[in-house]
């Protein structure tokens, strides 16, 4: 059975466009006028996963239709609650197709539900499309099918990926206001130091008479800015060409990550970030009944930072040797004192799982105050940069004035 796209119209005269599963374009037609009632102007056949037109068009799209995590969210809540009403698999990917919003999502939909109609199982047919669905995606959907527990699977990946989003929404939300109070000083300033001051700087500078330090500082800065504007554009394209060269080095990929978790105080807020992923990770994967050496595998795959993953990558040979868990951890000086005792406690009493969970709880709230505290200090402190701006403006053109005057009388 192939996908078709359509474009036609409905009975008022609409226009209506989507995707129609058949078997050849006259079926296609056939389905489109008796069923949805719409009259196709137009049908193309949308090539198979696996084909190379569709993974070229998948190239070439991903950077235009990138799917939001918002989006997988609401299908895998939506899966979810169709798969625990009673619904087959095959059924609930036909009905929730037509409501996806993102075209290059649908038709993702549309080549997996293609791939289970033909025997394959919903984990597998995933598996093409991993830059929409993660590795633990994937895994948690194959041991829900193994243990036939598919719906609930599901319900906790939406929870999870519901908590994330709210997570990252906080953030968001915290950080909008000071970056935008951040973006207007700045072109305050610079609107300020190259037309608005040049101007009444030139008077002054026709004198003969020294100007004050105050007005003789922004004559320099006015002079610098304006002389060697190109000057910032050229070392910001220098400073990311030189990241992502590190970034592509395996010692500068070190160098940087262990730089980011050693840094004064960010690096403690990405350190407690990538455990809280980590325990999340790990606890809902074992929930599920995957195995501890397997989930390990999936959370490190998980982690961006390079030391992360070696700690979880030694733990892994550590734990098939078999050593505990929260032992070969607190061996790298990675994972915080706390977590690790908390690992060794939920190994010991037999609830892992659950003490994951507490983890990731702990750090994610410890994250989202520590942002807090951050975004309630940038405001004061941008409006001070702001105010030592405009004493210095305010002092370079009353001074000089000042001397005119005394000079006069």
């Amino acid at each position: 059975m192939a996908v078709y796209e359509y474009k036609g119209l409905d009975f008022n005269g609409k226009k209506k466009s989507g995707f129609v599963d058949s078997d050849s374009v006259s079926s296609a037609k056939t389905t489109l006028r008796d069923k949805l009632k719409i009259y196709p102007t137009s049908i193309k056949e949308i090539k198979v996963a696996g084909d190379r037109n569709l993974k070229q068009y998948f190239s070439i799209s991903k950077y235009l239709n990138k799917v939001k995590p918002s989006e997988v969210s609401l299908f895998t809540r939506q899966l979810s609650t169709l798969l625990s009403s009673g619904f087959q698999l095959i059924v609930a990917l036909k009905t929730l197709t037509p409501q996806i919003k993102s075209v290059y999502f649908k038709k993702c939909i549309s080549q997996v539900k293609d791939s289970v109609e033909e025997g394959s199982s919903f984990s597998r047919a995933l598996e093409p499309f991993s830059n929409i669905f993660s590795e633990t995606y994937i895994n948690l959907i194959h041991a829900g099918e193994s243990s036939g527990t598919l719906d609930i699977v599901l319900e906790r990946l939406a929870e999870t990926s519901e908590s994330q989003m709210k997570l990252d929404r906080k953030v968001r939300t915290a950080l909008t206001y000071p970056v935008f109070m951040a973006c207007v000083a700045g072109f305050v300033v610079v609107f300020l130091i190259t037309y608005v001051v040049p101007g009444i700087l030139k008077i002054f500078n026709d004198m003969n008479n020294t100007p004050p330090l105050p007005t003789r500082i922004l004559m320099f800065i006015t002079e610098m800015v304006q002389s060697y504007w190109y000057i910032l554009p050229i070392l910001l394209i220098l400073l990311n060409t030189g990241l992502t060269m590190l970034k592509r080095n395996k010692k500068g990929q070190y160098f940087l990550d262990n730089l980011k978790i050693k840094a004064p105080y960010s690096g403690s807020l990405i350190k407690k970030l990538s455990i809280a992923r980590f325990s999340r990770t790990l606890s809902t994967l074992l929930e599920n009944g995957v195995t501890l050496l397997k989930a390990l595998g999936v959370a490190q795959n998980v982690m961006s930072n390079v030391l992360i993953k070696e700690a979880i990558n030694y733990s892994m040979n550590e734990v098939e040797q078999g050593n505990e868990l929260g032992v070969s951890l607190a061996k790298k000086d990675v994972f915080p004192v706390l977590a690790t005792e908390m690992i060794k406690v939920g190994e010991n009493s037999g609830q892992l799982e659950s003490m994951l969970n507490k983890i990731a709880d702990i750090y994610e709230d410890e994250v989202e105050s520590a942002i807090m505290k951050i975004t309630s200090l940038i405001e004061p402190v941008i409006i001070l940069v702001m105010g030592a701006v405009a004493l210095l403006i305010m002092l370079s053109v009353y001074l000089p004035i000042m001397e005119m005057n005394q000079m006069a009388k």
